[in-house]
C-alpha cells in the first residue's frame, strides 16, 4: 500500500491497526492469566533496577546493529506497560501503538530504536512500541543504536535475572549487617527484590530502642545480631511452629516475617491495643491464606458477623474481621 492520501485506504489501515491492537492486548491478558496460574513472572524487567545490583564496568556505543527481538526483554521506563514478550498490558497505549503499527502497515519507515546490552540481553532505552508492534508482526530482528554495559556477570536470555538481584541484594545485607555467622543455619531469603532495605530499616529501629535502653551508643552490627536473635528468629519460629509457609507456597520465612510484622502494625493501629505475634501471624494466614478452606472458613466468619451484628455488637465494638483472631 503506497497512496496514502485514498480514504479507503486509510480506512482499511486504521481499522486494520485496531484490530492488531485488541488482538496483542488480548494475548496479554491470555498471558497474564497463564503466568498467575502457574504463579511465574512475566514481567519484563527494569534496567534500573538491573544495573544497580550487577557489578558493571562502564559502558560504550555498539553503533548500528539488527538485534534479535526475542533478546529484548527488558525496558528504561516502560517496562510496567509491556509483558515480556512486549505485548501491551495497558490501553492508554493504544493510540502510539496504533500510529506505529499504521506506519508498518503502509511501509512508512521507522527510526531504528535505541537500545542498552547486558551480556547477550537487551533493554529498550527508546522505541517501546515500535519493539512491541515488530514483535506482534512477526519480525525476527529490529535494527537499532545499541549501547553495552560492560560487566563481569554473565548474563544471557536463559538467566534469571531475578534471582541474581536478589542474590546481590542479599550479600549486601550480610555485608552491611555482619550477620553471616549468626544466620548461617537460617538464610534470610526473600522471593521479592527490594526486601532487604525494609530489614535494615527494622535494625535502625531496634537499634534506637537498644541505645535508649542501654544508654549509650549500639554499633550496627551489635543491633543487627539483637534484632536477629529477639525479633526475627521469634516470629520465623511461629512461623514454622503453624506451619505458615504451607499456606503460602512459593513463599520464603523472610517474606511472611514482613508481611506478619506489618499486619501487626495494622491490627495494633486499627484495635488501639496489644497485638502479639501469634495474633498477628494466625490473623494474617485466616485472611490471606492461598488455601480454599482457609477462604472459606475466613468467608464464613465474615458472613456470621454480618449476620449476627445487629443483635451482638456493642456500641463502639469492632466488626468481627477487624477483630485479632487467636
Amino acid at each position: 500500500m503506497n497512496n496514502h492520501n485514498d480514504p479507503s485506504e486509510m480506512t482499511f489501515v486504521k481499522e486494520q491497526a485496531r484490530k492488531d491492537f485488541d488482538r496483542a492486548h488480548f494475548k496479554s491478558f491470555i498471558n497474564a492469566t497463564f503466568n498467575r496460574l502457574r504463579r511465574t513472572n512475566n514481567d519484563l524487567l527494569p534496567f534500573d533496577e538491573i544495573r544497580r545490583n550487577i557489578t558493571w564496568r562502564g559502558q560504550h556505543d555498539l553503533g548500528y546493529a539488527e538485534v534479535p527481538l526475542d533478546n529484548i526483554l527488558g525496558s528504561v521506563g516502560r517496562y510496567q506497560d509491556f509483558d515480556r514478550a512486549f505485548l501491551p498490558k495497558l490501553t492508554y497505549t493504544r493510540s502510539r501503538w496504533e500510529n506505529i503499527d499504521k506506519a508498518r502497515i503502509q511501509d512508512i519507515a521507522l527510526p531504528a530504536v535505541e537500545l542498552y546490552k547486558i551480556g547477550e540481553v537487551y533493554f529498550v532505552r527508546d522505541g517501546n512500541h515500535r519493539v512491541s508492534v515488530a514483535r506482534e508482526r512477526g519480525q525476527v530482528f529490529i535494527d537499532a543504536y545499541v549501547t553495552e554495559i560492560k560487566t563481569d556477570t554473565p548474563v544471557t536470555p536463559e538467566t534469571n535475572l531475578e534471582a541474581l538481584i536478589l542474590q546481590q541484594e542479599y550479600d549486601r545485607f550480610l555485608q552491611t549487617t555482619g550477620l553471616k555467622k549468626v544466620s548461617s543455619n537460617r538464610e534470610i531469603l526473600f522471593t521479592q527484590a527490594g526486601q532487604y532495605d525494609k530489614l535494615l530499616e527494622h535494625i535502625q529501629v531496634h537499634r534506637w530502642y537498644m541505645g535508649e535502653k542501654y544508654n549509650h551508643f549500639i554499633d550496627e552490627h551489635r543491633a543487627a545480631r539483637s534484632w536477629y536473635r529477639r525479633v526475627y528468629l521469634p516470629l520465623v519460629q511461629i512461623i514454622s511452629e503453624m506451619k505458615v509457609l504451607a499456606d503460602f507456597p512459593g513463599r520464603k520465612e523472610a517474606d511472611l516475617y514482613l508481611w506478619i510484622i506489618e499486619h501487626q502494625y495494622f491490627l495494633a493501629e486499627k484495635s488501639g491495643g496489644m497485638v502479639t505475634l501469634e495474633q498477628a501471624a494466625l490473623h494474617f494466614v485466616n485472611r490471606y491464606s492461598h488455601r480454599p478452606i482457609r477462604k472459606i472458613m475466613h468467608w464464613l466468619r465474615r458472613l456470621r458477623g454480618k449476620l449476627f451484628s445487629d443483635m451482638e455488637r456493642v456500641p463502639g465494638e469492632p466488626d468481627d474481621e477487624d477483630e485479632v483472631e487467636g
